[in-house]
């Protein structure tokens, strides 16, 4: 029989850190599970090539269902199917959040996850190359650096907001987040660090762990409550692996709720209507979904400003508040890249930039459900984006604010024609009809294993499922808020503490400057 300590369901941003962490005695046993295979796809490895692994064998490539207040459109949901998960397809920004986000979690009923208890944990994670500060550590394995080669625009897109009045800001993951500046980056000597090349390359000699890719996990194993192991597919047969200690779900905020529906967890009447005995009745399972929606104003550049291969393609950004005096985390994220980030119709030839307003705490909640009872088949997914007017006028305030940008002077030298949402598009009502028909997922679905003690939560304060045993979910599921930013960089924290919590220590040590 196949017996290992733990065993870990997905190697993406969480799952490779947890791999690390808890297999460092030499001791405990760790089978790490990964459904894509490894990530030896040299697109994956140069920054600027990431938009070119959408929809290929990397990626699960889900679609949301018809989206009602987005003109019925199917919005595109790209996910990591390889080693590093999601970390091996992003746009590499390393944006932590906002000190109130963690402060928030913790007045939900969440004591531990203040921005003072996980701050030591990203310090943990970073080899921060400006070096060691009260924000940032230099011991870490995920390497943080500034964009190497920066292109002039994103030089001025900063010039425009600090002419606006916005100001600058030279850490967005330091003392304050808001202002605009750079953003920082996962990424090494020029090349791509996901949390596979950071966390997972080095070790793959540990005798103590099992990594296995192209490994589906078809449901999770259980004697009454305790959760006793997994069954997996693997090169078209089916497996079973048995755990001493903890079955840990780090499949993501799609895969994650997905895998416990599909094992007998979660709102036991729509389980038994598929044909799934219920383990526990956990209503919250997939609920709880958010996401960053996020739409972009583009315009033609009258010189070429084309980006070095080193670059993210959004080497700029900008957070604020739409409301003037507002103490708590931003509304609203500015992504600025050099390129035409635009739906096909508004596609042109020739050299661009956008400044992509996103909109950072959406009041609008969605769902992941069970298609049906077999694993092959993808979740349903409902975003439910604008289902809240207040979300939508948040994005009519980002577009006239990137309209301002533009025309601040900073890019007078390099400003052509507005591409979208173009000239014609000038009361609210039409930014409003834009909006609908053109925004877009910035790709970072989280909630639905959320933490809590309410009734609707799945996990507890120490990610554990409510209502079994030996069965934790360690990834941005069980955020119960989004975070003010990219999620990767606070998922990797999760995968820190989580690693902490399930070997039983309380704090991590905090190092001496």
């Amino acid at each position: 029989m196949t017996q290992y300590d733990y065993v870990v369901i997905g190697a993406g941003s969480a799952g490779c850190v947890l791999a690390n962490r808890l297999t460092e005695d030499g001791k405990t046993t760790v089978l790490l599970l990964e459904a894509g295979n490894p990530d030896t796809k040299p697109e994956i490895h140069l920054p600027i090539t990431w938009p070119k692994l959408w929809g290929t064998e990397v990626d699960w490539a889900y679609f949301t269902e018809a989206e009602p207040q987005l003109n019925n459109r199917k919005i595109y949901c790209p996910r990591g199917k390889v080693l590093g998960g999601s970390s091996s397809i992003n746009a590499m920004i390393y944006i932590r959040g906002n000190r109130h986000d963690f402060d928030h979690w913790q007045a939900l009923g969440n004591p531990g996850w203040s921005y003072q208890d996980v701050l030591p944990y990203f310090k943990k994670s970073e080899n921060q190359q400006r070096g060691a500060s009260e924000f940032h550590g230099v011991d870490g394995l995920l390497n943080v650096t500034d964009a190497l080669e920066p292109n002039v625009v994103s030089q001025r897109f900063i010039d425009a907001a600090d002419a606006l009045g916005y100001g600058r800001n030279p850490d967005f993951n330091g003392a304050i987040q808001e202002g605009a500046g750079m953003f920082q980056l996962t990424i090494k000597d020029g090349k791509r660090q996901s949390t596979a090349v950071a966390f997972l390359h080095p070790i793959l000699g540990r005798r103590n762990l099992t990594t296995t890719t192209s490994a589906l996990v078809t449901r999770l194993l259980f004697e009454g409550t305790r959760t006793i192991g997994v069954e997996y597919l693997h090169n078209g047969t089916l497996h079973q692996a048995f755990v001493n200690q903890e079955v840990i779900l780090s499949a993501g905020a799609f895969d994650s709720p997905k895998l416990l529906m599909l094992s007998g967890i979660g709102n036991a009447q729509d389980l038994r209507a598929l044909g799934i005995s219920p383990v526990v009745d956990l209503p919250g399972v997939g609920q709880n979904l958010q996401d960053h929606l996020a739409v972009g104003a583009a315009y033609l550049a009258t010189v070429d400003v084309l980006p070095a291969p080193t670059s993210n393609l959004g080497e700029a950004g900008l957070f604020l508040h739409t409301e003037n005096g507002s103490d708590a985390a931003p509304n609203l994220q500015f992504h600025f890249g050099v390129l035409l980030w635009v739906q096909p119709e508004f596609a042109r030839p020739g050299s661009g930039f956008s400044i992509v307003p996103c909109l950072l705490h959406p009041q609008s909640r969605g769902s992941v459900s069970l298609r049906s009872s077999s694993p092959n088949d993808s979740p349903i997914i409902r975003m439910n984006y604008l289902q809240s007017e207040a979300d939508l006028q948040v994005l009519v305030e980002g577009i006239k604010i990137s309209r301002n940008l533009a025309n601040s002077g900073a890019f007078d030298e390099y400003l052509g024609e507005e591409v979208a949402p173009s000239a014609n598009v000038t009361s609210d009502e039409d930014i409003k009809a834009y909006i609908r028909q053109n925004s877009d997922s910035l790709y970072h679905p989280v909630g639905t294993c959320k933490m809590g003690t309410d009734s609707m939560a799945v996990v507890d304060p120490e990610l554990r499922v409510h209502g079994v045993e030996g069965l934790r979910v360690v990834d941005a599921s069980i955020m119960p808020t989004l975070t003010s930013g990219n999620t990767n960089a606070p998922t990797i924290m999760i995968g820190e503490k989580a690693a902490d919590l399930i070997k039983g220590s309380s704090q991590v040590s905090q190092p001496e400057y």
